[in-house]
């Protein structure tokens, strides 16, 4: 075809509409269906003695992706929407979207360099109906008054029409339907009432936002702005979110005619809405393909039980609404909690839940409830502490805490509003606003790391001695961790 094309030569059509030879084949091969046509084809040039060798060869041949049935293209007329004459604006447009991840842009781009004109009318039982008739007696097209949905197969057209050009009354409808982009690309035209409502339009066009997947970039995503640049002269939206691909846990691409795809509702079912979200942002930056896993679905649902958990801890403390004096220990969390959040809320503005979901599990797992909790865990409790230091304790425990379930809420809604409502208020935890901190302080953010390794050796020592976490521990606390050492002891049981 490409080559046809090059050379400006005329086709000829040999293959009708029901998939046979057509009488441009010859007498031998008319009415003949395509592959019964090869082999007739195959022995006339036997018979001929025109066959020098017969052989296997590999080529491409296209394919419909459910029924596995090769695809023979044939001409037709159809209608188009112009797509060459605006291409140079198109790719101007392109580049003034943002696109989340950015490489993703060039997908686009790519696209739109060898787009051509784009057919609409499609020969399919389900879709949009084009609202046109022609007429019977000359075929010019009839083009209803717009407002209506109409059936044109079905229904006549409306009462009185005539033709514009031999003024005849009587038309037959358009079979045919539109291609399903065409209905999609206006969506961003319909949510905000385009034609229906000035002033909503006025104040919602053009939109924020369009999430939407990698697969469908050279179609949606590309046509929506083809359509809503030759309405509007505008891009539909500021910037474009583009997802990867869900994959099978063999690295596969889920789809119906393979039969790999994971059934969501049973999944919920299972371990959560919460805790599928979780993993479905944790699995992949924004633009990657991530696979399914189960076993990885299980560690979201088990850290939901670790935030349940630490909750349930919290709850036997009431939170101090007046900050007190704080102790280092606490001082060093609530530094820690800044870090996080700062993190987190900028890649919440840029659009990447991946960064929050992971750096906000491995601070609950392996630095707030293994490290920070045991640490304060006595003074909370008021076990050889002043009312003062306990204070301090209560406070920056349920304060750093709020941070936590405020930086979580976009992510899993459920569990952080439930533990919001038992804890600290009956308003929805989606009422709130995440805080907005000052630049965390570093310094005690590195001894803070010294502590740590320290916690980790006496660990290790007790168990390489043998004994109970709980056992006493003879071991010097070094100069640097001595604001922590009243918090130490008690933690360790060091003598």
């Amino acid at each position: 075809m490409v080559i046809i094309k090059e050379l400006t030569l005329k086709e000829t059509i040999l293959i009708d509409t029901n998939g046979r030879m057509n009488e441009n084949a010859g007498e031998k091969l008319k009415g003949l269906k395509v592959n019964k046509a090869r082999e007739t084809i195959i022995k006339l040039l036997q018979d001929y003695g025109a066959v020098d060798k017969i052989e296997k060869i590999k080529h491409r041949t296209p394919m419909c992706d459910r029924s596995k049935i090769p695809i023979e293209i044939i001409p037709m007329d159809e209608y188009y929407v112009k797509v060459t004459d605006i291409r140079d604006r198109l790719i101007e447009l392109a580049n003034e979207l943002e696109i989340i991840p950015e490489q993703h842009k060039q997908i686009l781009i790519n696209w739109l360099k060898v787009s051509n004109d784009w057919p609409i009318s499609r020969r399919r039982y389900y879709g949009t109906e084009i609202p046109l008739w022609y007429c019977n007696n000359c075929g010019e097209p009839l083009v209803p008054e717009e407002g209506k949905y109409y059936i044109p197969w079905k229904e006549l057209p409306p009462e009185g029409s005539k033709c514009s050009k031999c003024n005849g009354d009587k038309f037959t409808g358009d079979t045919r339907t539109f291609d399903t982009w065409m209905d999609s690309s206006v969506s961003a035209l319909y949510v905000t009432k385009y034609l229906y409502d000035k002033e909503f339009f006025s104040k919602t066009y053009p939109m924020t936002l369009r999430p939407q997947g990698i697969d469908i970039v050279r179609t949606w995503l590309n046509y929506s702005i083809l359509r809503n640049y030759q309405l509007t002269e505008k891009l539909p939206w500021k910037t474009a979110w583009i997802d990867g691909m869900g994959l099978d846990e063999h690295g596969e691409k889920m789809s119906k005619s393979k039969g790999n795809g994971v059934d969501p509702t049973i999944v919920i079912e299972k371990y959560g809405a919460d805790a599928f979200r979780f993993w479905a942002v944790s699995e992949a930056m924004p633009g990657s393909n991530f696979m399914f896993s189960e076993s990885r679905l299980q560690g979201s649902s088990k850290f939901l039980t670790k935030l349940w958990n630490v909750a349930r801890l919290i709850k036997q403390f009431p939170a101090q609404e007046d900050r007190p004096t704080i102790t280092e220990s606490d001082r060093w969390i609530i530094e820690y909690t800044k870090k996080i959040t700062n993190e987190c809320v900028d890649a919440y503005k840029k659009l990447n839940p991946y960064l929050p979901a992971n750096k906000i599990r491995e601070f609950i797992w392996n630095v707030f409830a293994p490290h920070y909790l045991e640490l304060i865990k006595a003074r909370a409790y008021g076990e050889g502490f002043s009312e003062e230091e306990k204070e301090s304790a209560l406070y920056t425990l349920n304060s750093t805490f709020k941070e936590l379930l405020l930086l979580l809420a976009p992510i899993t809604p459920f569990i952080t509003d439930t533990i919001w409502r038992e804890l600290y208020s009956k308003e929805s935890i989606h009422y709130q606003n995440i805080t907005n901190f000052p630049e965390e302080d570093n310094t005690i953010l590195e001894t803070g790391e010294k502590l740590m390794e320290f916690n980790k050796k006496v660990w290790n020592l007790k168990k390489e001695k043998k004994i109970s976490l709980r056992d006493k521990i003879s071991i010097e606390i070094p100069q640097e961790l001595k604001p922590f050492e009243k918090d130490l002891i008690k933690m360790h049981n060091i003598e």
